[in-house]
C-alpha cells in the first residue's frame, strides 16, 4: 500500500492496453517498459488485457510492453524522472503527474465548473490536439485519455455551513497547487500530506476531511475513518497514457498507427467501466453506513454564491503558474459552447 501513490480506476483502465505478459514482450522487437501504481488483479484491468495481445499481434510482433504494477517503480514523479532517465519508456498517469510533464492540462480539473461527464467529455475534446502537441513538445506521446471520476468530500461531521468547513482538518496532497488556491479562496488552512499518509491521519486525527474520488475512497480504506460523504462533487480527475517519443520513433509508422487506433476505440469502454467501477464503489461506501449530506434547503445563499466566487478566483490565481489566460477562456468558452449547443442536457452528478 505505501506505494500506491495516488492509484486511480483510469490508471488501473488505462493499464489495461498494456497488460500483455512477459513473454509476448520478451519476443517483440521493441519492448517498452511501462509503469503503473495500479495493482494487478483489477477488474477493470481484467477487462482489457486482452488489447495488449492484440497490438503484439496486429503489429507483427514488432511491439511488445513489459509493465510494472503497483508502484514498484516509485510515484509520479519517479516514474517521469526514470522515462526522462531511459529506464521507463512511459506509464499512466493522473493529472497531478500528468501536470508535471505539461502542466496546462490541468485546466479542466479547475473545481466548480463542470456539471457532468458530458461537459467534461466535450471540453477535453476540444482541447485534445492543443494538449498532444504540449506533449509532443516536452518529448512524450499521449497513447489515450482517461477519466479518473468526480471528487467528493469526505468528513468525520456533516459540514453544514462554512464556519464548521473551516474549523474541519482538511488534507491536501503535497505540492497540489490546485488544492493549495481553492483552500486558501476558501479561508481553509489545510495540511499537506502524501497519499500514503492519509490513513494514518485520519487515525491520528490529524485530519477529518478529505476530497476524493468514490473508488480511491473504497481502494485506500479511507472511508472507514468517515461518517459523511457530500452530495455533490467539486472536480472532475484526468488520467492519462503516455510513452516517451525516443522509443515511440523507432516504431514503424504502420504499427504506431495501430497502437494509436487501438487505444482510440478502447476510450469509450474505458470511461463506461470506469464510471461503473466508481458506482459500484459508491454502493459500497453507503452499504458501509456511511451517510449521504444532502445541502438541499440546508445551503446558505451567500455562502453558496462565495464558494462560486472563490472557484472563480481559485481558477484565475492558477494563470501565469499552470496555464495562460487565454487557455482559461478556451476552456470556459468551450463549455458555454456546449450549454448553448445542447440545452437539453441540464443533468448534474449527484448522489442519488
Amino acid at each position: 500500500m505505501k506505494r500506491f501513490v495516488r492509484i486511480i480506476p483510469a490508471v488501473v483502465l488505462a493499464m489495461g492496453l498494456l497488460c500483455s505478459g512477459a513473454g509476448a514482450a520478451e519476443k517483440a522487437r521493441i519492448t517498452i517498459k511501462m509503469a503503473t501504481l495500479a495493482p494487478k488483479g483489477s477488474t477493470l484491468v481484467n477487462t482489457y488485457e486482452r488489447l495488449a495481445e492484440e497490438i503484439t499481434a496486429q503489429t507483427g510482433g514488432e511491439v511488445g510492453f513489459k509493465v510494472y504494477w503497483g508502484g514498484v517503480q516509485g510515484d509520479e514523479k519517479d516514474m517521469i524522472r526514470k522515462i526522462k532517465l531511459g529506464q521507463l519508456h512511459g506509464g499512466a498517469f493522473s493529472g497531478a503527474g500528468l501536470g508535471d510533464i505539461v502542466p496546462e492540462v490541468r485546466v479542466t480539473e479547475i473545481p466548480y465548473v463542470f456539471r457532468n461527464y458530458n461537459e467534461v467529455n466535450y471540453v477535453r475534446k476540444g482541447l485534445q490536439d492543443t494538449m498532444e502537441k504540449l506533449f509532443e513538445e516536452k518529448g512524450f506521446i499521449v497513447l489515450g485519455w482517461g477519466d479518473i471520476g468526480f471528487l467528493y468530500t469526505f468528513s468525520k461531521v456533516p459540514l453544514t455551513s462554512l464556519e464548521v468547513a473551516r474549523q474541519q482538518k482538511w488534507w491536501t496532497l503535497e505540492g497540489e497547487p490546485i488544492g493549495r488556491e481553492v483552500y486558501k479562496a476558501l479561508g481553509i488552512s489545510p495540511i499537506s500530506l502524501s497519499v500514503t499518509d492519509v490513513a494514518t491521519s485520519l487515525s491520528t486525527n490529524l485530519i477529518d476531511c478529505a476530497n476524493a474520488t468514490p473508488y480511491m475512497a473504497v481502494a485506500f480504506q479511507w472511508y472507514t475513518r468517515f461518517n459523511y460523504i457530500n452530495e455533490f462533487p467539486s472536480s472532475n480527475l484526468l488520467g492519462a497514457m503516455v510513452i516517451s517519443k525516443k522509443i515511440w520513433d523507432k516504431i514503424s509508422p504502420e504499427s504506431q498507427q495501430i497502437i494509436l487506433r487501438l487505444a482510440s476505440e478502447s476510450q469509450e469502454k474505458i470511461a463506461e467501466a470506469s464510471r461503473q467501477e466508481d458506482e459500484k464503489c459508491l454502493k459500497i461506501l453507503l452499504d458501509a453506513g456511511l451517510k449521504v449530506y444532502r445541502l438541499g434547503d440546508n445551503i446558505d445563499e451567500e455562502e453558496a454564491k462565495f464558494i462560486f466566487e472563490a472557484a472563480e478566483k481559485t481558477r484565475n490565481n492558477l494563470v501565469g503558474e499552470l496555464y495562460s489566460q487565454e487557455l482559461l477562456d478556451r476552456t470556459l468558452a468551450l463549455l458555454e459552447e456546449y450549454r448553448r449547443t445542447h440545452p437539453e442536457d441540464t443533468g448534474v452528478v449527484r448522489i442519488e
